[in-house]
């Protein structure tokens, strides 16, 4: 297998891994699309696998455009995943767990959103829009969200409109990774959310990227993530991770989906599955045969510890404490 992979930066390509590397537009210019389909005819590209929500966009909406193929939802569903705001409307209207949510218009509505939730605090506000968390935190009032609000729009241009709040969720953080073909469920995983990067320096001290995940085995967590997909997609086709967060009695809502990519930490989890995400992604998109369905590959007791300037790697909980003297 060759892997060659494109960027925007030329730091962060110099420092790539692939076997062969383009420098490119950014997705969002106009002129990423037929840069990547120049670069797919050059290379003979097999397989374009984005790896961030902008390349999935980006990659989809050209997708008949490139000689090589893709492995990813309808554009439409990609579209709805990727605004917070409209597939958590979607997903509670078809009585699926998740938080109670409404948009933000403008700064003086926020008094009006907050009675709706009546005494529960705090509110989790945030963009319908982005990853890691991007501008989200916990606020307790009205006053607070409109300095919250107000700053992001100041200081990142963030209009006022792109927030929302939703009830907050105090229970643990978990993620799901889960592959499909035209409508059938092909292979998931689980995992929890431990610790965060950064969590020190944000009001929050949430975000999506972890510095501490451990695997699960639990089957609410898959059904949950299952019907979530289903629900967004009959035909479902493609890569969808989830985030899923526990309400005050244990019940796990979706708070996202993230169709057409895979996790950050796959590859690191792939070294602990009984089947690797990554290869199999790779081959239902050429279109080889897979022979797995609804298969949940769960792996008790493993934790990924991940940190800056070090490849994350893989502990089993018996082996945490190997070679560490205890005082």
């Amino acid at each position: 297998m060759t892997i060659v992979g494109c960027h925007h930066d030329r730091f962060i390509l110099r420092k790539s891994s692939c076997n062969r590397r383009h420098l490119v537009p950014r997705p969002g210019d106009a002129r990423f699309p037929d840069a990547l389909c120049r670069l797919v005819d050059q290379e003979q590209i097999d397989l374009v696998i984005p790896t961030s929500d902008s390349d999935v966009e980006a990659v989809s909406a050209r997708r008949n455009d490139l000689l090589g193929r893709t492995f990813l939802p309808n554009h439409r569903v990609i579209q709805l995943c990727q605004d917070k705001h409209d597939l958590t409307a979607l997903l509670r209207a078809k009585g699926l767990p998740a938080p109670e949510t409404y948009a933000v218009p403008d700064l003086d509505a926020l008094a009006g959103l907050f009675e709706r939730f009546g005494p529960r605090r705090p509110l989790w506000c945030r963009p319908r829009t982005g990853t890691c968390a991007r501008g989200a935190a916990a606020v307790k009032t009205p006053e607070q969200a409109r300095c919250w609000i107000s700053i992001w729009e100041d200081m990142r241009g963030v209009p006022v409109s792109s927030f929302t709040l939703s009830e907050y969720l105090p229970g643990r953080d978990y993620l799901c990774q889960s592959l499909w073909k035209n409508g059938t469920l092909v292979l998931i995983n689980t995992f929890e959310r431990l610790s965060y990067f950064g969590a020190d320096n944000i009001p929050s001290g949430i975000t999506s990227l972890s510095s501490l995940a451990k695997t699960v085995v639990d089957h609410r967590l898959m059904a949950t993530c299952r019907d979530a997909v289903r629900a967004v997609d009959a035909t479902a086709t493609g890569a969808f991770s989830v985030d899923l967060k526990e309400d005050g009695r244990g019940v796990p809502h979706v708070t996202e989906i993230n169709a057409g990519r895979l996790l950050m930490a796959m590859t690191a989890f792939d070294q602990v599955s009984k089947h690797s995400m990554s290869l199999t992604y790779a081959r239902l998109g050429l279109g080889e045969p897979v022979d797995l369905r609804d298969e949940y590959d769960a792996a008790e007791g493993y934790y990924m510890v991940r940190d800056l300037d070090t490849p994350p790697d893989i502990f089993h909980e018996d082996e945490l404490f190997e070679g560490i003297g205890v005082k």
